[in-house]
């Protein structure tokens, strides 16, 4: 396939080496807004800019009816009218705030595992996420996943960043450290004993690889996708 990436920086490279791995032609590399004419003959983009850009290069896709992969955190405050705008173009949109195959699945654990504990409040319950000094949003948009995974399935009104008490906020800690592309922890503790998953990048080659695999899965469809529809987890 003929591919745009939209934000060529550390990501970007990383995407761009699994494509051409993959055989997949790269035809742009943009740093700015994605035009028309940035646009002849691609067949689908994949955008990891940063979160004030975000939402006018999807808007751009969109309207240029690109079938678009976004894993831009920091901007869902728009996801609704980006959903409009695609919806209104017959375009095609997946969102991913992690595209790493691992971390995806830890999803699926995070929400089992959240509607079993739900039955135990003795134990409570934190979410940590530590990240490279480069990112600019926290907490993470994992993190964020997560957290609106288990609030789906308890008591907790909403998360809180770095919450030290209203026990009806779940709390999540934000760290950066140089050179951590992505560590999230979930720990439900008690006075007795502690329950923990944990999801550990090593490099951003997972994440790259799954979106490259998303944007394989979204060419020639329409419609507002997740990983979840990439991976057959919908089921």
């Amino acid at each position: 396939m003929n591919i745009a990436i939209i934000g060529y920086g550390k990501m970007g490279k990383a995407i761009e080496e699994i494509l051409l791995e993959r055989g997949h032609n790269v035809i742009a590399k943009l740093n700015h807004k994605p035009e028309s004419d940035d646009l002849q003959n691609v067949e689908v983009a994949i955008e990891f800019s940063n979160p004030e850009a975000a939402f006018e290069n999807i808007k751009s896709l969109l309207e240029n009816k690109i079938p678009t992969i976004s894993g831009t955190t920091g901007w869902l405050d728009k996801l609704d009218e980006i959903k409009k705008i695609n919806l209104e173009n017959q375009a095609a949109f997946l969102y991913g705030s992690n595209f790493s195959l691992g971390v995806n699945l830890f999803f699926e654990l995070n929400e089992h595992l959240a509607r079993l504990m739900n039955n135990y409040p003795e134990y409570k319950v934190e979410i940590e996420e530590i990240h490279h000094t480069q990112k600019l949003d926290a907490p993470s948009g994992t993190a964020i996943s997560l957290a609106n995974q288990i609030i789906e399935n308890s008591n907790f009104n909403q998360w809180e960043l770095d919450r030290k008490s209203a026990d009806e906020n779940l709390p999540i800690y934000a760290k950066r450290t140089d050179n951590v592309p992505g560590t999230h922890t979930v720990n439900y503790h008690s006075e007795i004993d502690s329950i923990e998953i944990k999801h550990t990048a090593h490099s951003r080659k997972g994440f790259a690889l799954g979106a490259v695999l998303a944007a394989e899965w979204i060419h020639g469809k329409s419609g507002f996708f997740s990983m979840k529809d990439v991976l057959g987890l919908n089921s």
